[in-house]
C-alpha cells in the first residue's frame, strides 16, 4: 500500500519541490492536479500535451525522489447547468483519461457531478431528500437524462484506456454515498469506473468509513486520507448547516471553482470542520487517533492490497507543511510504518 498526498496543497512550490517534500515526510506516493477546479499546475506543459521525452524526464524526476504517481485529480462538476463550467470541466475529465494512460497511472479521481433540475434550469441543484415526488422527478431527470448517459460515455472511454476512474463521493454531486454510488456503477454497467474512498465526506453525514468500505468491497479503486471533526455546534444546527458566506470573484481570496463560482466562506462556528488526518473526532466523541486509521487502512487492504491512499490537507487551522506532516505522521504510524521527522 503507497501512501502519499494529493499535491494541491503546495501548489505555490515547483512540482521538484513538492514532491521532495512528500519523499522527505517518509511518504512514496502522489497525487496530481490534472483540470477540473483547479489548474494542471504540478504537470508541465510537454507531459500535458503527450511528449513522449518529457513524460519519461517527469516520471524519471518522481522516480529519483522515491515517489511513484498513484493518481490524477480532476475534481470538478462536469454536469453543471452552466456549460461555461460543466464544459471545461467535462472536457478535463475526456483529457485526463488519454493523459492517465500515457503515463501509466491507473487511476483519476473526480467527482460524479451535479445538473439542474430540469432542461431550463442555469444552476445545479441537490435534491438530498426527496420526500415529496417534486424532488423525485428533478432527481429523475438528473440521473436518466444527464448523469447516466455522461457517465456510460466516460465507462467506455476508461475501459478503452484501461484508466479507472474513482468517483469522490461528495455532498452536492449525484453521488455521494455507498447508495449513489453503486446506482452509478449498476447503470452504466460500470467495469472502470468505481468509487475513491475519501471518508472525510462521509464522516459528517454519520457515515462509517469501514463500513462504506466493506459495502463497496471492489468498487473502491483509491482512497484519500482526510479528517472531520464533530463540533458542539452540532447539536444546535446538525450537519445540514447553511451558514456560509459568499467571496467575491475580486476577493483576493477567493478560490474559483469554475466560472463566475467561489469556494463560499465557512461558518465562524461550524458544525464540523476538516482537520488534519489524527485530528478528528466523531459524533460518539471517538478520537481518530493511528488506531482509528489503522482500521480504515485494513479495511482499504482486504479489498486491495496495493490500493494507494493520498492524504489530502484541508485543515484551516495548520499550515501547509504543519499539517501535511501532521497527517503523514499518523498515516505512517497507523500504517506501522516509520515517519520521518
Amino acid at each position: 500500500m503507497k501512501l502519499g498526498a494529493y499535491t494541491a496543497c503546495l501548489h505555490d512550490k515547483p512540482v521538484e519541490e513538492a514532491v521532495q517534500i512528500l519523499a522527505d515526510m517518509g511518504l512514496d506516493s502522489a497525487e496530481i492536479n490534472s483540470g477540473g477546479f483547479l489548474p494542471p499546475v504540478h504537470i508541465p506543459a510537454a507531459v500535458l500535451a503527450a511528449d513522449t521525452a518529457a513524460i519519461d524526464e517527469y516520471l524519471g524526476m518522481l522516480a529519483d525522489k522515491g515517489v511513484t504517481l498513484t493518481a490524477l485529480n480532476c475534481n470538478g462538476n462536469p454536469l453543471h447547468a452552466d456549460r461555461q463550467v460543466s464544459d471545461e470541466h467535462a472536457e478535463g475529465l475526456r483529457r485526463s483519461i488519454p493523459l492517465a494512460a500515457a503515463l501509466g497511472v491507473k487511476r483519476i479521481v473526480t467527482m460524479s457531478g451535479l445538473p439542474g433540475t430540469n432542461a431550463h434550469a442555469t444552476l445545479p441543484a441537490w435534491s438530498v431528500l426527496p420526500w415529496d415526488s417534486t424532488y423525485l422527478d428533478s432527481r429523475d431527470y438528473q440521473w436518466n437524462e444527464i448523469a447516466i448517459p455522461f457517465w456510460k460515455d466516460i465507462q467506455a472511454r476508461a475501459a478503452d484506456a484501461d484508466v479507472k476512474i474513482a468517483v469522490e463521493m461528495h455532498p452536492h454531486n449525484v453521488v455521494y454515498n455507498p447508495a449513489t454510488m453503486l446506482r452509478l456503477a449498476e447503470q452504466i454497467n460500470a467495469t472502470h469506473v468505481g468509487a475513491e474512498m475519501d471518508p472525510s465526506h462521509l464522516m459528517w453525514q454519520g457515515i462509517e468509513p469501514v463500513r462504506a468500505i466493506d459495502a463497496l468491497g471492489g468498487l473502491v479503486y483509491c482512497a484519500a486520507a482526510k479528517d472531520v471533526r464533530i463540533n458542539d455546534a452540532v447539536q444546535v444546527n446538525g450537519v445540514l448547516d447553511d451558514r456560509f458566506g459568499r467571496v467575491a470573484a475580486d476577493d483576493p481570496d477567493a478560490l474559483s471553482l469554475g466560472g463566475r463560482y467561489t469556494l463560499s466562506r465557512w461558518p465562524e462556528d461550524p458544525s464540523w470542520d476538516f482537520v488534519a488526518v489524527g485530528r478528528g473526532k466523531d459524533f460518539a466523541g471517538r478520537d481518530h487517533d493511528a488506531g482509528y486509521w489503522r482500521e480504515f487502512l485494513h479495511a482499504l487492504e482486504r479489498v486491495d492490497p496495493d490500493i494507494p491512499v493520498n492524504i489530502e490537507h484541508e485543515d484551516q487551522e495548520l499550515d501547509q507543511l504543519e499539517g501535511l506532516r501532521f497527517a503523514a505522521r499518523t498515516l505512517l504510524e497507523a500504517a506501522g510504518k516509520v515517519a520521518v521527522a
